[in-house]
């Protein structure tokens, strides 16, 4: 069974930091893109950032470019988000999802599996 895990939301300060865990079983990792997406409370799910597990590349959109990284363990099968330099626009329902291949991108619609998410929410 497919399973994907992502945790470690909570509550921070604007300009807080914050490591996002995605924790993934039931299916070839090192074969795999894992995406990062979010959804803001009456807003449509977007982007935030991938990473292709067999070769590292990453991605990420304009909206994290500098704040957000990406890091992996492929022996734990888990990928990171550690996002920094926060603001309340990043409150958000936090996703990890997984594409086969290595291609990094952001079509949500490629990616097979989903996660349950984590929430963010930065206030203060």
């Amino acid at each position: 069974e497919v399973q994907l895990q992502a945790s470690g939301g909570g509550l921070v300060q604007p300009g807080g930091s914050l490591r996002l865990s995605c924790a993934t079983s039931g299916f070839s990792f090192d074969d795999y893109v894992i995406g990062w997406f979010r959804q803001a409370p009456g807003k449509e799910r977007e982007g935030v950032a991938s990473i292709s597990n067999s070769d590292g590349k990453t991605y990420y959109t304009r909206s994290t470019q500098g704040r957000f990284t990406l890091s992996k363990d492929n022996s734990k099968r888990t990928v990171y988000l550690q996002m920094g330099s926060l603001k309340p626009e990043d409150t958000a329902i936090y996703y990890c999802a997984a594409d086969r291949g290595s291609w990094t991108h952001m079509d949500q619609y490629e990616y097979e599996y989903w996660g349950q998410g984590t929430l963010v929410i930065v206030s203060s």
